[in-house]
């Protein structure tokens, strides 16, 4: 089941193409939990160069979808969220358990 699709988020979020890594939400608890799906394919810019012959979705670019989405969760409290934007400050440390591939 899909909750917000790409345009609902698009009314959510100020990110756009190439740098919107999130494609639909697809489970939601206010205040407590989201999932959100990215579509990875052959077609992401960031494969081109990471890495051509092997291809891997960067991990910083994996932590950027995190924090989209959860700036999603937390801005879908505001009625108005006019120009608020949810910034993620940093990462004590991440843990990658495998790659994530076209």
């Amino acid at each position: 089941m899909t909750i917000y699709d790409s345009v609902a988020i698009r009314e959510i979020l100020p990110h756009r193409y190439p740098f919107l890594m999130v494609d639909k939400i697809i489970e939601l608890e206010p205040k407590t939990r989201i999932v959100g799906i990215k579509q990875v394919t052959m077609n992401e810019h960031f494969f081109v160069g990471h890495f051509p012959e092997a291809p891997v979705m960067p991990g910083v670019l994996q932590i950027e979808a995190l924090a989209q989405v959860g700036a999603i969760l937390a801005l879908r409290e505001f009625e108005d969220r006019g120009d608020k934007i949810p910034f993620f400050s940093g990462i004590e440390s991440a843990k990658f358990r495998r790659p994530v591939v076209p």
